[in-house]
């Protein structure tokens, strides 16, 4: 009897409600059997998924891969179907995941000065004082969706912050980002109308800055103002520029951030010995010391492991190319397969383990080139004082009710819970000593 070669599996069903829990083996599949794998998406388009972490990278970095949809050689019933849903209609195109160089580099450049290592750490204050404040208000009843309690409004507040949004205005930001991640699980157009208020409300928010700014910057100046006094001294930046900038740095800012506070977190409840190990590192001792080594590798293990941005945003081939053997004709898409290519073996030693010490760990959670994530210093910042905190003040906490229960968000990008119901020992405290996370 002849031995006869193994069958190779049949390929999984992507884009379902499982595939949405768990697309982990799925894209193990893709890996092995189909690296550059074209497939039509939700919405019809036809696209490229880019699956190993050498071919990811490489995409990831190729000037042939353009950011503009107008390389997109797309059929009439895909117009409108990828980038954010509702920037067109809003006039909002003209931002850092649309354009390509020179463009590209000049509003980078100007965005850039808000997100230095100094002016993140300047904010270190401010989103502790604003992760203490969300806990506050549901420690004492021992239960939480940290979803919707802790995750989502943290970043909304402190890009909020950040920007320059009024605080009697924030919550109006609140309730229009929440729209817009929802993404199907709203009214009918809803998302296109909370970005058009928003638009609306950039463009207004604008105008009364510009009349207001003075000749001098102040300390501290906000990020809106920032980018008005460029367009003011030459940089050439249009109101509907800045208007866009403005929105894609909300958009961008709160999004992922939401994902990785709930990612992270439901990560640390599934692996409770990982979960132990960075509560005891972040235990004071007799000194009133803690070791914050274990939460710096630990927020870059979390963000590999199970991130918040699945597929990088779209590229459009503006010629001929190949990757990883595939050829790619010019005006196709191409998604980059952030999630699938973080857990390629060939790149990361046992990829399917969590290990928060992990050390050789070149993710590509927040993308590689010239669009790597311009907010990931405050993305970090944000995810290890939230967790930080959370394991801190409500040492006890676990998931509330069967994780099989759990849902994950629908859309293409981004991969979130879209709840996480917790419970703890209600904390009755006069006062606290926050972790000062670094």
């Amino acid at each position: 009897m002849t031995n006869q070669p193994p069958s190779t599996p049949p390929a999984p069903e992507l884009f379902t409600w499982e595939f949405a829990t768990d697309p982990y083996p799925a894209y193990a599949w893709l890996r092995e059997h189909a690296p550059v794998h074209r497939t039509k998406l939700p919405s019809g388009v036809e696209a490229w998924l880019v699956t190993r972490y050498g071919d990811a990278k490489q995409a990831l970095a190729d000037p042939r891969l353009s950011k503009n949809p107008a390389h997109h050689d797309e059929p009439t019933q895909a117009k409108g179907k990828t980038g954010i849903p509702g920037e067109r209609g809003a006039n909002l195109m003209t931002h850092l995941l649309n354009i390509d160089p020179p463009d590209h580099t000049r509003l980078r450049r100007l965005v850039a000065k808000a997100f230095t290592p100094r002016r993140v750490a300047e904010f270190a204050p401010r989103v502790q004082e604003l992760t203490d404040q969300l806990i506050d208000q549901f420690a004492a009843r021992g239960s939480a969706d940290l979803i919707h309690e802790f995750a989502f409004p943290l970043p909304i507040y402190a890009i909020c912050d950040l920007l320059g949004v009024p605080r009697e205005d924030q919550d109006d930001f609140r309730d229009w980002a929440g729209m817009m991640i929802r993404h199907g699980g709203g009214p009918r157009g809803g998302v296109a109308r909370s970005v058009k208020k928003m638009r609306g409300y950039l463009a207004e928010l604008i105008h009364r800055k510009r009349e207001a700014l003075t000749d001098v910057p102040e300390p501290g100046e906000d990020l809106i103002s920032g980018l008005i006094r460029a367009s003011d001294e030459g940089e050439h930046l249009t109101e509907n520029e800045a208007a866009a900038m403005a929105f894609i740095l909300l958009f961008a800012g709160f999004e992922t951030t939401v994902n990785l506070i709930g990612n992270g977190t439901h990560t640390l409840l599934a692996h409770p010995e990982q979960r132990a190990r960075l509560q005891d590192s972040l235990a004071v001792d007799e000194n009133g010391h803690q070791d914050f080594s274990l939460l710096e590798t630990g927020i870059e293990e979390l963000l590999r492991y199970d991130g918040p941005v699945e597929l990088a945003t779209w590229r459009f081939a503006t010629q001929p190319l190949s990757i990883g053997g595939q050829d790619i004709a010019a005006g196709d898409p191409v998604l980059v397969v952030l999630a699938a290519a973080d857990r390629d073996p060939a790149r990361f030693a046992d990829p399917d383990t969590l290990d928060l010490s992990r050390r050789d760990n070149q993710h590509l959670g927040y993308g590689h080139g010239i669009h790597y994530c311009l907010g990931a210093p405050l993305a970090r910042l944000e995810g290890r004082s939230a967790l930080a905190t959370l394991l801190t003040r409500l040492p006890d906490l676990q998931l509330a009710g069967d994780p099989s229960e759990l849902r994950w968000r629908g859309g293409l990008i981004m991969r979130g819970l879209r709840t996480l119901p917790v419970e703890f020992t209600p904390v009755r405290e006069s006062g606290h000593t926050p972790p000062v996370v670094p």
